[in-house]
């Protein structure tokens, strides 16, 4: 069997309801943690070069605006606001899914059980391959997420780290075009493989 890594060029990023009201009911971990995870995640979108589709629903009833520190990251990716709890059912959303040409798509937001589970399930039901970032969605608790990345998984849906993600996609630390960004989001969220990192840099010399 051939092993198919995640390539800039196969994949897209969904950023289903990242949205501040919503992280108010998370309690699957840590909502501080969660925010930097997403953030980690967009960044890493932005230094592949990967489209970024972000959807957002309820957001003058409850949900609120997409997390302020995640929009600072992609400030020219307009929120497609939407009325069904499936992303994957509203026709702008799913257009601008489909648009950017990628089959391969990495979702990832709020909730696990609901929106971000509903889309990843009806995007494989119509061919698409899904990854779920299972530590940049949040989940009402650790059990119903966990339960929810277990029906996706049965289903086909992949689950993955935003760590994994980004190294996946860089895979050789010589990739020169890429190196600079993908090592500062390093540095700064994936903790002590970060802090390794830093010290590799400043005092392992060549």
């Amino acid at each position: 069997m051939t092993l198919s890594l995640l390539e800039p060029a196969n994949s897209s990023l969904v950023l289903v309801d990242p949205q501040a009201g919503l992280a108010f009911g998370v309690g699957s971990e840590d909502r501080q943690t969660l925010r930097d995870n997403l953030v980690a995640l967009a960044r890493t979108a932005k230094v592949f070069g990967l489209p970024i589709i972000v959807s957002t629903s309820a957001t003058k009833v409850y949900s609120g605006p997409v997390m302020p520190a995640v929009q600072r990251v992609i400030p020219d990716v307009t929120a497609i606001d939407r009325r069904a709890m499936n992303a994957w059912e509203d026709p702008t959303v799913r257009a601008a899914i489909t648009g950017a040409g990628r089959k391969r798509l990495l979702i990832a937001g709020l909730l696990t059980e609901a929106c971000v589970s509903f889309s990843a399930l009806s995007a494989v039901a119509d061919g698409y391959e899904a990854f779920v970032v299972g530590d940049a969605c949040g989940g009402l608790t650790a059990q119903s997420h966990d339960l929810a990345l277990r029906r996706m998984q049965a289903a086909g849906v992949q689950v993955t780290s935003w760590i994994q993600v980004l190294l996946e996609l860089q895979r050789d630390w010589t990739r020169r075009e890429t190196y600079e960004g993908a090592r500062a989001i390093v540095e700064e969220y994936a903790g002590g493989y970060g802090i390794g990192l830093a010290y590799a840099r400043d005092m392992i010399k060549p």
